[in-house]
C-alpha cells in the first residue's frame, strides 16, 4: 500500500482520522438503510385491476372503510369496504358476501370474516 504525503507527515493521526471516517460512513449507511426501509413499510401496494397490468390504487373518497392490513408478501393492502354508490370499486379482485369488495392480491383469505368470496372480479 503507497502511503500519501500527508499520510507520511501525520503517521499517527491517519489510522485516527481513517476509524472516525469509516464510523461516519456506517452510521450514514445505517441512516439511509433504516430510512429505506421505513419508507418501503409504509407505501401502500393496492390490489391488481384484473383488466390492466399494473397495480390501480381505489379512490379513498369513494370508500366507507380505509383500512389496510399486512398481506404475506408484506405488502401493505386496502381491507375489504364497500363504496358509496355501490360500483365496483377500481382494483378490486373479489366481491365479499357481505358485500364489501377485496383488494386481495392473493386468492388465500381473500374475503375472510366478510362472508367469503360471492364472486371474484
Amino acid at each position: 500500500m503507497r502511503l500519501t504525503p500527508i499520510q507520511l507527515m501525520f503517521p499517527i493521526t491517519f489510522p485516527i482520522f481513517m476509524k472516525i471516517t469509516f464510523q461516519i460512513s456506517k452510521a450514514k449507511l445505517a441512516t439511509a438503510l433504516a430510512l429505506a426501509i421505513a419508507a418501503l413499510a409504509v407505501t401502500p401496494v393496492y390490489a391488481r385491476n384484473s383488466t390492466a397490468d399494473d397495480w390501480t390504487q381505489p379512490d379513498e373518497a369513494d370508500l366507507t372503510r380505509h383500512g389496510h392490513y399486512m398481506n404475506h408478501d408484506g405488502h401493505n393492502v386496502h381491507a375489504p369496504s364497500r363504496t358509496k354508490d355501490g360500483a365496483v370499486p377500481p382494483g378490486a379482485t373479489a366481491h365479499c358476501g357481505d358485500g364489501s369488495y377485496s383488494f386481495s392480491q392473493h386468492r388465500s383469505g381473500t374475503c375472510s370474516r366478510h362472508g367469503g368470496v360471492a364472486e371474484w372480479e
